[in-house]
Parts: C-alpha cells; sequence; structure tokens
C-alpha cells in the first residue's frame, strides 16, 4: 500500500538513482553515454522481471545529436529497442541499458539546424502506471503542477527547481511506446531523489526526500 507524505510542500525531483547488480560496471557506462550527471546508482540485486513500469527519456537539439547518443550507448554496450528514426512528431529511437533501464532519445526537429552536440535539452522521468488520473492527482497533492494533460493517458508536470521533469504515461501504452509488452514482475529499480518528505506512490515508486 502507498504511503503518502507528511507534508505538503512541493516536491521537485533533484535527481533518480538507479538499482544496478554491479556499480562499476554501471558506472562505466553512463559515463560513456555521457548521462553520468543526470544519474546516482546504487548496488542492488532485488528480482525483477521484464518491464521495469518508466523510461528515461532525453530531449535533444536534432536527429545527429539523437545519433550520437544513441550510438554512445550502444558502443557502450546498450541493445537498441527501437532503432533511431522519423516520425509524425520528430526523430528518436529506443534503448536498453546493460543494467536493464529503458532509454528513449528524441528531438521535435526533423531535421539538423547545426552540428551534433553532447547536450541535452530536458531529462524526463516517465512513469507508466495503471490510472493517470489518480497519480495525477496524487502528485498535485504533493505540490506539482500539471503543464499537460490528455484525459487518462498522459500528463506532463511544470518543471521545478530540479534538472528532472516528470511524466506519466498509461502503463501498457508506455511499453507499447518503447518497444517492449508490459509485462513485468518485481523491484522498479529506481529510486526518485526529491525534495521534501520520503513517499511512495500508488504504483510502488520511490522517493526519497530531503535530496
Amino acid at each position: 500500500m502507498a504511503t503518502t507524505a507528511s507534508t505538503t510542500a512541493p516536491v521537485a525531483l533533484t535527481s533518480v538513482t538507479l538499482e544496478v547488480a554491479d556499480v562499476e560496471a554501471a558506472t562505466a557506462f553512463y559515463s560513456a553515454f555521457g548521462v553520468d550527471a543526470y544519474v546516482r546508482l546504487q548496488k542492488c540485486e532485488a528480482p525483477a522481471d521484464g518491464f521495469r513500469g518508466f523510461t528515461l527519456a532525453l530531449t535533444v537539439s536534432g536527429p545527429a545529436t539523437v545519433d550520437g547518443f544513441v550510438g554512445a550507448a550502444v558502443d557502450a554496450g546498450a541493445t537498441v529497442l527501437k532503432p533511431a528514426t522519423k516520425s509524425l512528431w520528430g526523430y528518436g529511437g529506443v534503448v536498453r541499458a546493460p543494467d536493464g533501464t529503458i532509454w528513449k532519445i528524441a528531438t521535435s526537429a526533423k531535421k539538423d539546424t547545426g552540428p551534433a552536440t553532447r547536450e541535452i535539452d530536458d531529462f524526463v522521468l516517465l512513469l507508466g502506471v495503471e490510472d493517470v488520473k489518480a497519480t495525477k492527482q496524487f502528485y498535485v497533492e504533493r505540490g506539482l503542477s500539471v503543464a499537460k494533460s490528455f484525459g487518462g493517458k498522459y500528463a506532463e508536470f511544470a518543471p521545478g527547481a530540479g534538472p528532472v521533469k516528470l511524466a506519466l504515461y498509461k502503463r501498457r501504452g508506455l511499453a507499447k511506446d518503447l518497444g517492449v509488452t508490459d509485462d513485468g514482475t518485481g523491484a522498479h529499480h529506481i529510486v526518485v531523489n526529491g525534495t521534501g518528505a520520503s513517499f511512495t506512490d500508488l504504483d510502488g515508486f520511490v522517493w526519497e526526500g530531503g535530496k
């Protein structure tokens, strides 16, 4: 059962902690991938199977930068779940890190207007949840402001003081978007670090406060 926060002070996301079996190997991967400034790592061998219910998404400036991040991830040992390609909304691809975390790298631009960079415009934590409306209300009660909302399918919160944005997606829809099935059991293998109190949300995602 989810616990509630002991305070109504607004919550800001400051970082995410990925729980991995091999911290040394994960450190090397995320350094080569170029996202080590955004994630923390801690050792955890709790069992997990299938989809972990979340993805970390990078929004970047253009297709060449998407290709650069995808290429760096693959060179460091990631598996491609969806090759980078054009779509109606832009250009992007999906990879799975050796520790099992799924990453989506995308841009709304369909053409490059400059050279590739290693800059990240937005770092987004997308949680796959069973009930978007209920979870959205849960976070609103903890001080987050809704920036976008599409019924029971998707909700995005306004960025706070921290560098990490939060969005909610229907679990099945998120899995489909990433190119995996929504079957999964066991640990999420992620801890969300933020301000305010510690709590666990409606889908079992743990927030550690005071960070």
